[in-house]
């Protein structure tokens, strides 16, 4: 059995273990995330390099400690596509589910798009020209 040549919580000053939990401290943030798959592997990688000299009796070392975490989930949402007067392609986030339908988000009935039907008819009524 050979000796131990390191040991990797005094390697380096103790850096060498502050790097490694940190980098695993990461990892387990994301695991934790419920915006990450859970089924995907994360990593925690550790390399080790050693330059020697020209007389090959001292070698510099160099540890690097990184971490592959899982992405987060991707967001989904629906957009309605249309043109404007002008003839420019246009498009808005689809809020009611279904393109026209308006819907109640529990203060204010809203558009499709979820603008408050409320302003838009005040908007629209204070356009009005009344004349006497």
């Amino acid at each position: 059995m050979q000796n131990q040549m390191i040991n990797l919580d005094n390697f380096a000053g103790g850096a060498v273990t502050e790097k490694l939990n940190a980098e695993l401290q990461k990892v387990l943030a994301n695991i934790a995330d419920p915006n990450t798959d859970h089924k995907k592997a994360r990593k925690v990688s550790m390399t080790m390099t050693l330059k020697a000299n020209e007389s090959r009796g001292l070698a510099t070392v160099t540890v690097d400690v990184k971490s592959t975490l899982a992405p987060s989930k991707g967001v989904e949402t629906q957009m309605m596509i249309d043109f404007d007067s002008k003839g420019n392609v246009v498009g808005a986030e689809l809020k009611s589910g279904i393109p026209g339908q308006t819907y109640f988000d529990g203060e204010d009935i809203k558009t499709d798009t979820g603008e408050s039907v409320e302003k838009i008819e005040n908007a629209q009524s204070s356009k009005v020209v009344q004349f006497k």
